[in-house]
């Protein structure tokens, strides 16, 4: 889900006399040993889920045609507030986007430096030989860092709260709006720097700050090692509960995490897995997940976001360097841009919205915006990254096609029936916007670079898939426009897989420390605790 920053400094693989291992990884410094040099736990590993799967090479100018067709062109004028965008995704509120990349930037950081190197394709030596700067493991060393003792910047003086930044104003909703802590120069003193990227995801990771401090809050007596595991388990919730099932088709999602379907806990009903290489678990991150299948969320991106009452939509990024003209990042986010998370996820789920603002020039409703739909379109902003983000080349998707070529990964339909699952026709591999709109270009993949034919990229088959399954299972004559489009079966599963082989994998994820756990019965709504409810919580708000 990350938009591809480029990578801090390397460790060094030895580190005086000690050969490195994968047994540590950055962020699980509280398992830290004496004996255990520190940079063994700075840096993991990349690995194959198929490792016999033939990597497969494409031309250059093939890789190049299906970027730009990927990318739609600028808009003259975005749809109004006040009417229904196609393009939006009617199952997935924005908030998920984002934090979906946040939950990249907790899992994963893979250099982006071996693109330019002049090979078309790594080999399975030089995979396994790049340097990870996370864990495979949901285990919020994006939040935490490497710890109070060696970041204490990062904590509060009582060594238990997580420091905030400054207030920001513009929401009324939330009087206690924070940014992330900075230094003088503006830069973010986070866990990961990433996650300043855009003013979105840095709200959020400001609200994972406060849910950390309400959770000290509400044990006066803890350890900062039980608070930290309570919050930890929190968000594990969130992602097994509400994001995969929000993401991913429902016949999929159940069947990796049967307590879905079946209303039981975790620990009655624990994941299955089919996937061979992981099935005892995740120890190194999976090129196929990282580099193709988990990119899905930038099909979801929007081009511009409504963040409060009081700020007109501003596009996610701009050419402007104007510190008010977009929502690019890595600098401090301007005083009164409070984001208001109402218009990104349903807070008040059963409160019906309130009218629109009575402003002729800028009517809005307080309701959430929706996500943009898992298709094979990325809007055009994404094509001209800033060189904060990206560089040589600037196109996203450009980016995602040339690494996935370099890691040598499979083909979508090579996945598929290594998954047992019929690949789709080229005919079903469509590239453009999934809308109902037949002045929408929708073309099949073989039409854009013969080679395509029977061999799309794994980054592209997804998308696709999600967008041909979620409107095959639609009832006949339904709307297309007001179909949920979510992950397929190879999507779906190369996901959902994951997810539960990094948590099974983790000895201190709750589902092996404390399979019974439950979210605080403070924190949830009807018994449930999403992303919502986890938001409500820090924002000490109750639905």
């Amino acid at each position: 889900m990350m938009l591809d920053s480029e990578p801090e400094k390397r460790t060094k693989s030895q580190s005086k006399g000690h050969v490195m291992t994968n047994v540590l990884r950055h962020g699980t410094w509280w398992n830290l040993k004496q004996d255990v040099p520190a940079a063994t736990l700075m840096e993991g590993r990349f690995t194959k889920l198929f490792a016999d799967a033939p990597p497969a090479a494409y031309a250059d100018d093939s890789l190049q045609a299906l970027a730009t067709a990927m990318t739609s062109p600028a808009e003259s004028s975005p749809t109004p507030e006040t009417e229904t965008d196609p393009e939006e995704n009617p199952g997935i509120p924005a908030a998920y986007t984002y934090l979906g990349q946040f939950i990249d930037h907790d899992l994963t950081f893979d250099p982006t430096s071996q693109l330019r190197q002049p090979h078309h394709h790594l080999s399975t030596a030089q995979i396994h030989a790049l340097a990870d700067f996370r864990t495979p493991r949901f285990d919020l060393d994006n939040v935490y860092g490497r710890g109070p003792a060696d970041q204490p910047y990062l904590y509060g003086a009582n060594g238990l709260d997580l420091a905030l930044g400054a207030p920001l104003s513009g929401n009324p909703h939330d009087p206690h709006a924070v940014d992330v802590p900075r230094a003088p120069d503006g830069r973010a003193l986070i866990g990961d720097p990433r996650n300043d990227e855009n003013r979105i995801v840095a709200q959020l990771q400001s609200v994972m700050l406060r849910f950390h401090n309400r959770v000290v809050a509400e044990h006066a007596s803890a350890t900062f090692d039980e608070i930290r595991d309570q919050v930890r388990w929190h968000y594990q919730w969130v992602v097994v509960n509400d994001f995969l099932p929000t993401i991913i088709n429902e016949t999929t999602i159940q069947s990796i995490f049967p307590h879905l379907a079946d209303g039981t806990s975790i620990a009655a009903s624990p994941p299955q897995l089919t996937i061979d290489s992981i099935r005892d678990g995740v120890a190194l991150m999976p090129i196929e997940f990282s580099v193709a299948a988990y990119r899905f969320g930038h099909s979801m991106i929007r081009p511009n976001y409504r963040i409060n009452e009081t700020i007109s939509r501003r596009p996610i990024f701009s050419s402007s360097t104007d510190v008010a003209a977009n929502l690019g990042g890595f600098r401090p986010i301007p005083s009164d841009w409070a984001l208001d998370w109402q218009f990104f996820v349903d807070l008040e789920p059963g409160h019906p919205a309130p009218p629109p603002r009575h402003d002729p020039n800028d009517p809005i409703v307080r309701k959430p915006q929706n996500s943009y739909k898992i298709d094979t379109s990325l809007v055009n902003p994404l094509a001209h990254l800033p060189a904060s983000v990206a560089v040589d080349p600037s196109s996203l998707g450009l980016r995602n096609l040339e690494r996935g070529r370099a890691f040598g990964l499979p083909t979508g339909q090579d996945v598929a029936e290594l998954l047992g699952i019929d690949p789709l026709a080229d005919d079903a591999i469509r590239i453009g916007k999934a809308t109902a709109a037949a002045d929408d270009p929708k073309t099949p993949i073989h039409e854009i670079a013969g080679e395509f034919a029977g061999r799309a990229p794994l980054w592209t088959y997804v998308l696709a898939e999600a967008w041909s399954t979620s409107w095959a299972a639609a009832a006949p004559g339904a709307n297309h426009d007001e179909i949920p489009i979510r992950l397929g079966p190879v999507g779906g599963r190369l996901v959902g897989e994951v997810f539960a082989a990094m948590l099974l994998g983790d000895p201190s994820s709750y589902l092996n420390e404390n399979p019974t756990f439950a979210p605080l019965p403070a924190f949830t709504a009807a018994g449930r605790f999403g992303l919502a409810e986890l938001i409500n919580a820090a924002l000490h708000h109750h639905a």
